[in-house]
């Protein structure tokens, strides 16, 4: 039995030539591809205004077909109107007065630029003329006489009939299936369930439900955006007076669905033809002015009121989109862009197979907060790893910033080193930079903070200026370089609450660590041990100190620790460790019982008092 190709070449080859029959599939096929996509577009677009028609008394079938009428009618009405405005605008560009105007304009700016434009005007005509030279020279001295007669052809029929036939084939089918998709769209939803399979119910009805919602939201919305932008930009085009304004209100509203880039490009035409038709450079201006003035508008006031746009696709993503589906279906392909590719991000992030789409188009890190610090600091780029602990600093507390980026972090080295797959050197030189950012940037903060804090208020009946007592803390990494930083991290947790912590030496041996614990005598013994690995040394320290020290609180930082972690501390539990945590902030929270303790009030002891001789 053969296997299937596993990776390499062959896997490589095979998604090669499987994206390539589905691109030529895509582009062959758009005689039927088109339509359906339209009709599906459509179809969302429309069933907003079904089901409020449906909820105002009518019936399914009544609901759709007014729908679509006045949806068609609309957009028929429009598409005559563009017509006839096209035809006029082509027949007014024929005549002289727009190339006197555009000649009158550029004598103007020859006028006012300093004889630049002069001897550009001046190269071009003398580059010409020698082309028109070198074309004569080619020309034949005498040419033969050529008779035609003219008789009556209907050879331009076909070349009418047939695409008009072809359009309006196309529109039939589209209206028929988007009053079919509307009235059986339950139908239809239960049939592709069906297709799919009961196993993967759960996950088709809510791929379907978010595609459909998102879809439909975002094309209702930017509908009525892009509609209002154009009606407002017609309006005002028609008051400062240049013609055809309602083509390029049309136009633009329809150009905005292209993003970042629409409105601009709508705004070629109706400028070039202000500056052709109309005397000066007031309009021309004024045209410049308003296209600015309603994209500033509707980009930073109206659609954030309205929507967001959240259609899960990155902006990059987006605009790459925009010329692929162009360049395969044409000006369709540029009005379906968005909606197909949310479609492609959704179905990416319920369907395993095709997980990439979404990796690739979405809008949401890819990467994890601390996995993108890791791999900057696996880069070598201190200065990004040092703006990402920078930035989380604004937003959030200090334990937060330690236990969910610099501790993962670490973790993340080790792991990479125990698998080969991380040098030594470069471990250190992760250990080294986390250890400058936190002296850098975390602990003036820190400093700052601490200066700004009021001092705690004496309690009653103690001597004012006599401070609290500090609760000693040994701490100990128990393998290397990662753990000592972890435990840096910790003192800076615990100093603040009232501690005292001193972190061993990684050199140190178990027999001299068990001697500063007998000469020092702390309130609490604390053990780090990173993952993953070094459980084994941990119980082992664990198991000496509560045998020579039964009375001593023994903790054990198993921090980033993200396995099986109630086994983990019941076997250091079994050890004689009497709390084993999995964050700073929880370490933390252990030992300030201990603190508590240390500050309460002792009671004075009474005073001998004088014994009185007889």
């Amino acid at each position: 039995m053969a296997t299937p190709p596993s990776s390499g070449p062959q896997r490589s080859f095979l998604i090669l030539a499987t994206l390539a029959l589905v691109v030529a599939f895509l582009y062959y096929a758009q005689k039927v591809l088109i339509p359906l996509a339209l009709a599906i577009l459509l179809t969302f677009v429309l069933l907003p205004a079904v089901n409020w028609l449906q909820h105002r008394g009518l019936r399914r079938t009544p609901a759709v077909l007014v729908a679509v009428v006045l949806a068609f009618s609309l957009l028929g009405t429009a598409g005559w109107l563009l017509t006839l405005e096209v035809r006029s605008l082509a027949a007014k560009i024929d005549e002289p007065g727009p190339k006197e105007n555009i000649k009158d304009k550029i004598a103007s700016l020859a006028g006012s630029g300093g004889g630049v434009i002069d001897k550009f005007t001046t190269m071009w005509q003398e580059v010409s003329e020698e082309f028109q030279k070198l074309a004569a020279g080619r020309e034949p001295s005498q040419k033969p006489l050529r008779v035609e007669i003219d008789t009556p052809s209907f050879a331009w029929l076909p070349n009418v009939l047939g695409p008009l036939v072809e359009f309006l084939a196309s529109t039939l089918l589209v209206v028929m299936l988007v009053i079919f998709m509307l009235i059986r769209r339950e139908d239809l939803r239960n049939r592709l369930l069906r297709v799919v399979g009961e196993g993967r119910l759960t996950l088709t009805t809510r791929a379907l439900d978010e595609a459909g919602q998102r879809i439909s939201r975002f094309l209702v919305m930017q509908l009525i955006i892009n509609l209002g932008f154009g009606a407002m930009l017609g309006m005002g085009l028609f008051l400062v007076g240049v013609p055809y304004a309602f083509l390029w209100g049309f136009l633009a509203a329809v150009l905005r669905f292209i993003p970042y880039v629409g409105t601009w490009v709508a705004m070629v035409l109706p400028l070039a033809v202000s500056i052709a038709l109309l005397e000066g450079w007031t309009q021309p201006l004024l045209v410049f002015a308003l296209f600015l003035g309603l994209e500033l508008l509707t980009a930073n006031v109206i659609e954030p009121l309205l929507f967001s746009h959240s259609t899960g696709v990155s902006p990059v993503a987006l605009l790459i989109a925009v010329v692929f589906w162009t360049w395969l279906w044409g000006p369709i392909g540029l009005v379906l862009a968005t909606p197909l590719t949310t479609c492609l991000v959704v179905l990416g992030k319920y369907v395993p197979q095709i997980e990439f789409f979404d990796v690739l188009l979405g809008d949401e890190p890819v990467l994890e907060t601390e996995v993108s610090y890791y791999q900057r600091l696996l880069a070598r780029d201190p200065d990004e790893a040092a703006l990402l602990v920078e930035e989380h600093l604004k937003t959030l507390p200090l334990e937060t910033v330690y236990d969910d980026l610099l501790v993962p972090a670490l973790v993340l080295a080790r792991r990479d080193r125990q698998r080969g797959q991380l040098a030594p050197e470069d471990q250190e030189f992760i250990v080294q930079v986390t250890r400058d950012i936190l002296e850098d940037l975390v602990l003036p903060q820190q400093q700052i903070k601490r200066i700004a804090t009021a001092p705690p208020r004496p309690l009653p009946g103690t001597d004012d200026h006599a401070a609290p007592p500090k609760v000693l803390i040994l701490a100990y990494p128990a393998r290397d370089e990662s753990d000592a930083l972890a435990l840096e991290m910790f003192r800076q947790l615990l100093e603040p609450a009232g501690c005292r912590v001193e972190i061993g030496s990684v050199a140190l041996l178990s027999s001299e660590m068990m001697t500063q614990v007998r000469e020092q005598r702390p309130a609490a013994v604390c053990i780090a041990s990173l993952p993953p690995g070094g459980l084994t040394h941990a119980r082992y320290l664990c198991k000496r100190l509560r045998t020579q020290f039964p009375d001593i609180k023994v903790l054990v930082g198993l921090w980033g620790l993200t396995g099986d972690v109630a086994q983990a501390q019941e076997r250091l539990r079994s050890a004689g460790a009497d709390q084993v945590a999995t964050k700073l902030l929880e370490s933390r929270a252990q030992v300030m019982p201990l603190v508590q303790v240390a500050s309460a009030p002792q009671p004075k002891k009474p005073e001998a008092q004088p014994v009185q001789s007889p």
